[in-house]
């Protein structure tokens, strides 16, 4: 089960073109290795871009 608030956070920084922490460089969907998550976050990014 995923944490949706972790899975929103994470794509608003992909989307934002916001930093990863740990790098310190821009945030991209190939930086989240769990596969769950990875779903959960393109998931959500479809659901929030539909209209675009």
């Amino acid at each position: 089960m995923v944490n949706q608030v972790v899975v929103r956070n994470a794509t608003e920084k992909i989307l934002d073109k916001g930093l990863y922490p740990k790098t310190g460089q821009v945030y991209l969907l190939d930086d989240i290795t769990n596969a769950d998550y990875r779903q959960a976050v393109e998931d959500y990014i479809l659901e929030q871009t539909e209209g675009i």
